[in-house]
């Protein structure tokens, strides 16, 4: 057995991929269409995918791709996109995924990104490299046999059903300004759209070819699944920019006939439960967490959003397993944040991954302090950190990658 120290870390090359596509199957248990892949290996910079060897075996390895991400207040920052990190079971628990990380995000450093992000095929495994999961998701089964809506619901109209290849145009402009109002929202590049309107068979997990419901402030996508009388509808991307989009949308998924239930991911606090007369005919099947954030540069991106109240906090930052953090002085007013460094004594000590927690606005720093992760002697600070961080509009990923 090879010793660690042994391994070679380096770029990945052209004669590489096919052995990180094996690895990658193996490692996931599935294997991706080639169209899909050089569809993602398009996103990636230069130098921006590493793999570990082991003699001529690619054992592991990791990539970021290069995105735009979407804060609250709608300031959009550069974000290294972490993605197909994987090491051989034959090669775990030796250090390599350290090795790996270490080299990539030394490279995302260099290369000007303030933020990282992923998502986590295992929650336990990305918190002690400085990521923390910042927005949430909520699976949400919706009975639609005897559901109904409350009188005092307005019905605002203007859904169409179309075609989604000859609404391209219009479905991406609506949801370029869905991104842009929604902490979490990414830039869609032409490629992914293009991969999108493929509507591959591999990527439909068993159900239908897309529909598409279009109106002029929101769009959705869904699948139909089951045969005959016992049909389901699963919601694949809903985007609403208003409260009348929202409306209108959720009473054509709701009056579909033949449709015995709608399945959707949400974030906490949905608006539908509250239109309809049985809030319980909405239920929470599950919940999970949704995009994962690193900061490397805690200024410029505790500079970049808004806030929701003002505080003035000197926070301590640790980052043990890559060195990042450090000693902050944040002052937000007015909605604005000015951040340093600094010397002063802090009056929060907390790690990287609970500020990437707090980042969007889905989680709250007293929820950490109870829980022993953030640790400040001044509750009334904690309730200041809690109204400032909070955003009024919730966090949603834009796109899995």
């Amino acid at each position: 057995m090879s010793d660690p120290t042994e391994l070679t870390v380096r770029s990945a090359e052209d004669s590489d991929w096919d052995a990180m596509a094996l690895l990658a199957a193996t490692c996931f248990g599935a294997v991706r269409q080639h169209e899909a892949t050089a569809m993602w290996r398009s996103l990636i910079p230069a130098g921006g995918a590493v793999i570990a060897r082991d003699g001529s075996d690619v054992v592991g390895m990791a990539l970021y791709l290069d995105l735009r991400l979407t804060v609250p207040g709608g300031a959009v920052l550069p974000m290294a996109g972490v993605s197909w990190v994987c090491v051989s079971p034959t090669h775990r628990r030796r250090g390599v995924l350290r090795k790996l990380f270490a080299e990539l995000h030394e490279r995302m450093a260099g290369s000007s990104y303030p933020i990282a992000g992923l998502e986590a095929s295992e929650g336990g495994i990305y918190g002690r490299f400085g990521y923390g999961p910042a927005s949430v998701d909520e699976s949400l089964s919706v009975d639609t046999r005897t559901v109904g809506f409350h009188a005092g619901v307005p019905d605002p109209g203007g859904v169409r059903i179309v075609r989604p290849a000859e609404q391209r145009g219009r479905l991406e402009e609506i949801y370029e300004r869905w991104r842009l109002r929604t902490p979490g929202g990414l830039f869609t590049p032409p490629q992914l759209w293009d991969e999108v309107f493929a509507d591959r068979e591999s990527a439909r997990n068993g159900g239908s070819p897309f529909f598409v419901l279009l109106h002029d402030d929101g769009f959705v996508f869904y699948r139909v699944h089951g045969e005959g009388e016992r049909k389901s509808l699963h919601v694949t991307k809903f985007a609403a920019v208003t409260v009348d989009a929202y409306v209108a949308l959720w009473r054509t998924l709701i009056g579909m006939d033949l449709m015995d239930t709608v399945t959707v991911q949400a974030p906490p606090g949905e608006l539908l439960p509250y239109l309809l007369t049985d809030a319980r005919l909405v239920r929470v099947t599950g919940r999970e967490d949704g995009l994962w954030l690193r900061i490397h540069d805690v200024p410029a991106v505790l500079e970049a959003r808004t806030y929701s109240a003002d505080v003035r906090v000197v926070l301590d930052v640790s980052d043990e397993s890559l060195g990042g953090g450090g000693r902050f002085a944040l002052e937000v007013a007015d909605g604005r944040a000015r951040c340093g460094r600094t010397d002063a004594e802090p009056d929060v000590t907390t790690d990287l991954s609970v500020l990437g927690s707090l980042y969007l606005g889905a989680h709250r720093a007293s929820t950490f302090a109870a829980a022993g992760r953030l640790q400040c002697n001044d509750v009334r600070l904690i309730e200041r950190l809690d109204a400032a961080f909070a955003s009024e509009v919730p966090a949603q990923i834009g796109f899995g990658f």
